[in-house]
């Protein structure tokens, strides 16, 4: 009667991952693992004592024995879990004929009573693997002798005032300083600035500046102190800047001769209405200003004078002589002028875009080397799993008796299509979130068996069907790890755990992921958490860490 009640337990739990897999998984693409085993001839494990207490530390020894040339990579970190990894010891080396024998030793406490395992070691020798075998450690509480140690009632609750989140000051310390950055661009690029002395006189009409010239010429004291060279070279500068700008545009780098005979051939030519003897006029005193200036000729200080007064009247003698402009020349000098414009703005606009980008540039470097590149380009580019991670989770209790767990998004209850056969013996409740083909999938399943009789459901072999219910999907190479499971309510399971490869089925490129499937049982009920996630997430260590410290069981009656 036993064995007919287990090989019908196996149908159910058989009939029950199929169900399983048809209705959840039944799309996905499925994953296959590998595992090589290899000899343990060459590897050894021993620990001191198999019996501690709370928070002594007991030493875990593992001996290697491996060629002079064979590179042995020991384990690293806290591998040792449910145990505490609290101390790594130096390798000591013995040499034995052509090789050499290492030993690694490990501190190991445990601060929590109870009956623990030391999980296989993973141990690398050469481009081998080894795995030592697992060994058990009982924890003891500390006996406290009550008639010498006196006990005291607990302290009550002393109410602490919550404390606020700071967000609002990195808000105002970022707005200070985009205020800063805003107000120098402002200031420095943007600002209308007012204009100095020699940009005003810039934007005088050619006229307007002339006049101006010779009122600054006067004010000179050339001649003063005899400055008649300095003074004459300033005054046929004037004459000549009008007439480049008004008649001639090559009147500042033409001789004299060639100036005077551009002037007379533009009369001729009735473009412009000058006398003759303004052209004489000019003549006479830039002939005069060449022998000042470069045959050191002697002029009297009144005759100077009464040059800079003929150059006055001239200049108001080529205004008039000059035709009135066009309206076609007035739109030309608009549009030169908004042209003018225009290429001063889009010169802010570049400083302002160059100046943008360097800071957003310099702002992400120094992110980078604060919190490493990687995660600022998934914060700025956006990435499923951190937005899965550092978003709202919630916790919920699932099924019953209830599995309370935490997770970044609430499960969904699934209907599984069960046999009627099947509904007799067992019932089931599922609930998920997401699938195999996402960033990560969570399912919670518990499964109440109505006629176990005297029969206990085995975890092991329980986990052994579902990995079968996932490798008849086409999984292949299964690497399997198992361990002791306790949740922080003290409920105990296995943690059954490993990787796996699949061909996505939309990609149709093979792809890794990892998971982690726990099992409890209570009496006549199975209760299973399974979580699966792609293998190079950088971020799906946290959320899984998170999720399976947030598991919790409840009794029916609780």
């Amino acid at each position: 009667m036993q064995i007919m009640n287990y090989e019908l337990r196996i149908m159910n739990m058989k009939t029950m991952m199929k169900s399983l897999r048809s209705s959840v998984f039944g799309l996905l693409p499925v994953f296959f693992f590998l595992f090589s085993l290899l000899s343990y001839s060459q590897v050894s494990t021993s620990i001191d004592s198999t019996k501690i207490k709370i928070g002594q530390q007991i030493t875990y020894k593992i001996e290697v024995e491996a060629k002079a040339n064979s590179l042995v990579v020991f384990p690293e970190g806290q591998t040792f879990s449910p145990l505490e990894m609290i101390e790594s010891y130096a390798i000591d080396t013995v040499k034995k004929n052509d090789k050499y024998n290492l030993i690694k030793k490990y501190g190991l406490t445990q601060f929590d009573s109870g009956k623990y395992t030391i999980p296989r070691q993973k141990i690398i020798i050469g481009d081998k693997t080894f795995f030592t075998d697992s060994l058990k450690v009982e924890v003891n509480n500390v006996v406290i002798d009550t008639t010498k140690q006196g006990l005291y009632d607990i302290k009550p609750i002393i109410e602490v005032k919550k404390q606020g989140s700071d967000w609002w000051k990195y808000l105002l310390i970022v707005l200070l300083i985009i205020g800063i950055i805003g107000f120098l661009m402002y200031w420095f690029i943007w600002r209308k600035k007012p204009l100095t002395e020699e940009e005003e006189i810039a934007l005088l009409p050619p006229y307007d500046r002339a006049k101006l010239a010779l009122k600054k010429l006067d004010e000179s004291h050339y001649l003063h102190t005899d400055s008649i060279k300095e003074y004459y070279s300033e005054l046929t500068f004037i004459i000549r800047k009008y007439l480049d700008e008004k008649v001639y545009d090559k009147a500042l780098e033409s001789t004299t001769d060639e100036l005077i005979s551009r002037l007379n051939l533009l009369k001729e030519g009735n473009q412009i209405e000058l006398s003759k003897q303004d052209i004489r006029n000019l003549e006479s005193i830039l002939k005069r200003a060449d022998l000042v200036k470069f045959a050191k000729s002697a002029v009297d200080v009144e005759l100077a004078k009464l040059d800079r007064n003929t150059i006055d009247i001239e200049i108001d003698n080529v205004k008039q002589a000059l035709p009135e402009p066009t309206e076609e020349e007035k739109l030309l000098d608009e549009q030169y002028r908004e042209s003018l414009e225009r290429k001063k703005k889009r010169k802010k606009i570049i400083i302002t875009v160059v100046i943008g980008v360097f800071l957003l540039m310099a702002t992400f470097v120094g992110f980078s080397i604060k919190y490493g590149f990687g995660y600022v380009k998934d914060i700025l580019i956006g990435h499923d799993s951190i937005e899965l991670l550092e978003g709202e989770w919630v916790t919920s209790e699932y099924g019953f008796p209830p599995v309370t767990i935490s997770t970044p998004i609430v499960l969904t209850r699934v209907e599984i299509p069960t046999p009627e056969e099947a509904k007799v013996q067992m019932s089931q409740t599922m609930f998920i979130y997401g699938t195999l083909l996402d960033v990560f999938s969570v399912v919670v399943n518990t499964t109440t068996y109505k006629n176990l009789g005297d029969n206990k459901i085995d975890l092991e072999k329980t986990s052994e069907i579902s990995l079968k219910a996932i490798e008849a999907q086409g999984a292949k190479d299964i690497l399997v790890f198992r361990e002791k499971f306790v949740t922080p309510n003290g409920a105990e399971g296995i943690k059954t755990y490993g990787s796996f490869k699949a061909e996505n089925a939309i990609s149709k490129k093979v792809q890794e992921c990892n998971y982690v499937m726990l099992l409890f049982t209570s009496e006549n009920v199975l209760q299973q958490v399974m979580v699966t996630y792609a293998k190079d997430d950088a971020y799906a260590d946290q959320i899984i860490e998170r999720i399976l410290n947030s598991v919790e069981l409840k009794k029916a009656e609780e």
